[in-house]
């Protein structure tokens, strides 16, 4: 059993995991069910190791098909933005790193958190670290790969 609970998303993450959700449920799911249907038409099935892996990796994509299914029943949209400047979920938060490289990021739930595109969990050690903080802040980070010190450029 499962509890639900309310999801807090950005409209564009609630978008990517829907697309991934049909993406999983049209195109993947059909691909393994025929994989599945042509090694048991081709007498394949009984002692193949593709087989077992092609049944696990269904097994798998429908369990993931019923968590984003859920995910989604209990998504709440949020606003993007932070209108008194402060980082909080939502927020568009551009950093400078003590390298003085600068990159924005989203600071959102972490269901729709993706390193590639600069969406950083919450709940992370720098979504902790940067909620609060204004423009001019600086935060230490601890994280897997060593401490980071982050200024605060901008918070929209």
């Amino acid at each position: 059993m499962s509890i639900e609970r309310t999801v807090q998303l950005t409209a564009d993450g609630k978008a990517r995991l829907e697309a991934e959700l049909v993406h999983l449920r049209d195109v993947k799911m059909r691909e393994l069910f025929q994989s599945v249907q042509d090694a048991n038409t081709n007498n394949e099935a009984s002692d193949s190791s593709e087989y077992e892996e092609i049944k696990d990796e269904l097994a798998y994509t429908e369990a993931k098909v019923r968590e984003l299914e859920q995910l989604l029943d209990n998504a709440e949209i949020i606003v993007e933005g932070s209108p008194d400047g402060v980082v909080a979920l939502g927020s568009r938060v551009t950093v400078r790193g003590e390298d003085g490289i600068t990159e924005t990021w989203v600071i959102v739930s972490p269901e729709e958190a993706t390193a590639e595109e600069f969406r950083v969990s919450i709940d992370s050690p720098v979504g902790e670290a940067l909620t609060g903080c204004k423009a001019g802040d600086a935060v230490s980070v601890e994280t897997p790969g060593g401490e980071f010190t982050y200024t605060v450029v901008e918070v929209n």
